[in-house]
């Protein structure tokens, strides 16, 4: 016959394994369900069994990745599809992780988060992963069609005198900026897919100011017409006659500047053939009748200048007359001379 006791142990014995046997069917009818409290890119999967987190998956990750990234500017628009940036994620092996820390602990532990609706807080974050190169190409198409660069101002100096043309601003793409927002919009699915591209202004290294500057003074020589003309501040200030080199002995063609001057200068006697040998190289000081180089030098190019003459040479003025100087009248040198500072552009032509 029984005893109580026994049959009390034996009632134990079965509830226990009762429990056993449920517990275990229970936690093993959960190998495909993830935990509560897991999150898989932010989307709660909690509670989901493998296929229903994978669709709620591709619905809350996956279909906005594999939306196209757009930028515009003004009315152009360029396009990268997630094709042609090769977006790619792991979802699948994002859920096979979710569903292993679903299963950490033992069987009851298991079981118990189960039953209590225990959360494990597991936050995971899926891979995804593009083609930078697709980025790279893409910022080069919006480059070509939006970049232009700076336009320095010119002057270009004429018969008629300092021609100029204007400065214009360059245009360029925030080109940093543009990929940073295109990265992100590629791995993150909430992120804009479409945004302006941000472009800056190419300041010129040459601004009109600077020209203006640069060709304050010009003087040009026009051979044709035995005139200087003197340009200040882009125009015409002065027009003197006077008288260049005679054939065979050209004031010399081309633009030149201003390499130095001089009052009443000391003459050098050059070593030409119509120089005395005995005379060559001798210095004749300034301001003395021997010196042909009256009042005032403005040099020019290999001995060549502007000078005054003595006034009994005045009718070389409007000739073709001298070995290859520019001659002017004293009263006109001695003005011309504090208005042309060293440096300043001689066209001869």
């Amino acid at each position: 016959m029984l005893t109580r006791p026994f049959i009390a142990g034996a009632v134990i014995v079965a509830t226990i394994a009762a429990l056993a046997i449920g517990t275990y069917v229970y936690d093993h009818g959960r190998q495909e369900t993830i935990a509560k409290g897991v999150t898989i890119g932010g989307v709660d999967v909690g509670g989901l069994k493998r296929a229903a987190a994978e669709a709620k998956l591709r619905a809350e990750i996956l279909d906005p990745l594999n939306q196209a990234v757009v930028v515009d500017h003004g009315n152009k628009r360029w396009t990268l599809s997630a094709r042609e940036a090769k977006v790619a994620t792991n979802l699948t092996a994002t859920v096979d992780e979710a569903l292993l820390r679903s299963r950490e602990g033992n069987m009851v532990q298991r079981a118990w988060r189960g039953v209590t609706g225990e959360s494990i807080d597991a936050k995971l974050e899926p891979k995804v992963t593009f083609s930078d190169a697709a980025i790279i190409r893409m910022l080069d198409r919006v480059r070509r069609s939006i970049d232009r660069p700076a336009m320095n101002a010119t002057v270009k100096y004429t018969l008629q005198g300092p021609k100029t043309t204007p400065s214009h601003d360059g245009l360029a793409v925030d080109a940093t900026s543009l990929h940073r927002k295109i990265k992100t919009a590629l791995v993150a699915p909430d992120a804009k897919r479409r945004f302006s591209a941000a472009t800056r202004h190419v300041q010129p290294k040459v601004t009109e100011a600077a020209i203006e500057q640069q060709a304050a003074t010009m003087l040009v020589v026009d051979r044709e017409h035995f005139e200087l003309r003197l340009y200040k501040n882009l125009k015409l200030a002065k027009t003197y006659s006077v008288a260049i080199g005679a054939v065979g002995r050209d004031t010399p063609e081309g633009l030149y500047h201003i390499q130095n001057k001089a009052v009443n200068p000391a003459w050098t006697k050059p070593y030409s053939d119509w120089v005395p040998k005995d005379e060559q190289g001798t210095v004749v000081p300034g301001g003395t009748a021997a010196n042909p180089l009256k009042a005032r030098w403005l040099g020019i190019f290999n001995g060549a200048g502007i000078h005054g003459v003595d006034p009994s040479e005045y009718g070389s003025i409007g000739h073709a007359a001298s070995h290859g100087c520019v001659r002017m009248r004293i009263a006109d040198v001695e003005e011309l001379y504090p208005r042309v500072p060293v440096g300043a552009p001689i066209l001869i032509a």
